[in-house]
């Protein structure tokens, strides 16, 4: 791994890279909402505190920063090794639309123009429009094998270590890296069956040609916790994901930023 100096420069790509820790808040906002895990969920945790409506402010900006980013990335090419390569470019360019829809939705909290359906019923609706058309049930089971392949390949991506490749290892010491990598392979497992719960439900939906069964994340984690491991599974997945938060803010101190 090539040593990175910390932006220090105070450029748009770098710095905007280094708002990826608003991650940092979203992700224990997750964690910390137990069965109610939502985007707008998380969201009202964070607004019902004393300057909440700043953080989530902040929070807006760092996703747009994030989106920035990404789409800079989708022109200069990603950081490490292979950044060049057109497939690491388009993943820049789904990850920038990604955060840049985040973003919005945010905004519209704040504003007041969204936030009043959680993810279940969204996931209901939008299901149910697929069920009623021709080739609807095969699309609905298509979508949730491939929320469950990206949740396999996000905790493979984990469990290899793979995330270590961008981060600037060498400015580390040994016992800090080992707890970096550590949060990371937890985080990154914990999104993993995250993505594959969601993907199943979806599966389950379109097998049975119910829309009802098809689950947003609060719905999932429902679920989940309905089995007789749930609340066990669920402490494990909040926990994870508070975990995956805490990475997110090493990962904004140590990302490497300059083109590979």
């Amino acid at each position: 791994m090539r040593y990175v100096e910390p932006a220090r420069d105070g450029s748009g790509e770098q710095q905007a890279s280094r708002a990826g820790s608003c991650r940092g808040v979203m992700e224990p906002a997750l964690g910390s909402r137990g069965t109610q895990a939502d985007t707008t969920g998380a969201l009202r945790a964070v607004a019902r505190h004393p300057g909440g409506i700043v953080v989530l402010w902040l929070l807006a900006a760092g996703f747009a920063g994030l989106a920035l980013w990404r789409f800079a990335e989708t022109v200069y090419g990603q950081a490490g090794p292979g950044g060049q390569a057109v497939s690491k470019r388009l993943v820049s360019l789904a990850l920038g639309v990604l955060y840049g829809s985040v973003c919005g939705i945010v905004v519209d909290f704040i504003l007041g123009v969204g936030g009043s359906t959680s993810s279940d019923t969204e996931s209901k609706s939008f299901t149910a429009r697929l069920l009623a058309h021709s080739g609807g049930q095969v699309l609905v089971a298509v979508i949730g094998v491939a929320a469950a392949a990206v949740g396999v390949g996000i905790g493979v991506y984990g469990l290899r270590r793979k995330f270590a490749t961008y981060l600037c290892t060498a400015q580390m010491r040994a016992l800090g890296r080992k707890v970096v990598e550590g949060l990371g392979v937890a985080g990154y497992v914990t999104r993993g069956v995250v993505f594959c719960v969601v993907g199943a439900f979806l599966i389950d939906a379109a097998v049975t040609f119910d829309p009802q069964k098809a689950q947003g994340l609060d719905g999932s984690l429902r679920k989940t916790a309905a089995t007789p491991l749930g609340p066990w599974l669920l402490f494990a997945i909040a926990l994870g994901l508070v975990i995956f938060g805490l990475y997110s803010w090493c990962e904004a101190r140590w990302r490497v930023v300059e083109p590979g």
